[in-house]
């Protein structure tokens, strides 16, 4: 019996070039989808990444004057190995963003600096899917992204941005969530995913203190179990998936 055609993972648009991820911490794209983001730049398209911290809380043994730094160095050479090389930090407090007009703002200027046609950001619901609870600053990042989307095209809304000079951007296309647990569509993660282990690995002091397994062991068992997951309803390819929103 063939698998029910609700279950199955479309292809990701590709008729786009410029990209902007929009996470809220270092490691949230590495973990989902940094091997897609490899093939993206390999096949010439532009990806920007922007970063509402640095992560500075996120490691229980450092203080946060001196993890984030170390953290944003990580999450910069974490970019590189998958071929990005403008990485921003918005600065908002690890652990406590708060949904809201700031952020809203905030993310509606990088929109309109980067002029992308494909927005990603990561899991917005309470949940990723059963019983294990999202974190607050990813649902707080993840739906301030979608709304930003559409901010940042009306003028009438932070119009103060306009006076800064970052004019409209009303080309987002599509915003792209990585790791929601209702995905619609997928990009074959084969040709990256090798990148994409090397690119979680330079987040090794994060890993390090998360986990007693060895660190390449960790990502690569995490990242290659995800990707088959994903493509048992991709046509059998290893694959990262989105639920893709259009506008």
């Amino acid at each position: 019996m063939t698998e029910p055609e609700t279950s199955r993972l479309q292809p990701m648009p590709e008729d786009w070039q410029r990209a902007l991820a929009v996470v809220a911490h270092p490691d949230d794209l590495e973990y989902t989808c940094s091997a897609t983001v490899a093939a993206w730049t390999d096949a010439g398209r532009e990806v920007s990444y922007v970063l509402a911290t640095r992560g500075e809380a996120g490691i229980d043994t450092l203080d946060p004057a001196a993890c984030g730094p170390l953290r944003e160095r990580e999450q910069r050479a974490s970019a590189a190995v998958v071929g990005v090389t403008s990485v921003e930090f918005l600065g908002h407090r690890d652990g406590v963003i708060e949904y809201g007009l700031p952020l809203r703002r905030d993310i509606a200027a990088a929109i309109r600096r980067h002029r992308p046609e494909l927005v990603i950001t990561l899991n917005h619901r309470d949940t990723w899917g059963g019983a294990a609870w999202n974190t607050p600053d990813h649902v707080a990042v993840g739906r301030a992204t979608l709304d930003a989307a559409a901010d940042a095209g009306n003028r009438w809304i932070f119009p103060e941005l306009t006076q800064q000079g970052l004019e409209p951007w009303n080309g987002v296309r599509w915003v792209a969530v990585a790791g929601s647990s209702r995905p619609t569509h997928a990009v074959d993660a084969g040709p990256g995913l090798e990148r994409a282990v090397r690119s979680l690995l330079e987040h090794r002091t994060y890993i390090e203190a998360m986990t007693d397994e060895d660190p390449e062991t960790h990502v690569r068992t995490f990242l290659t179990t995800n990707a088959r997951t994903t493509g048992e309803r991709f046509g059998g390819r290893p694959a990262v998936a989105f639920e893709v929103f259009g506008r």
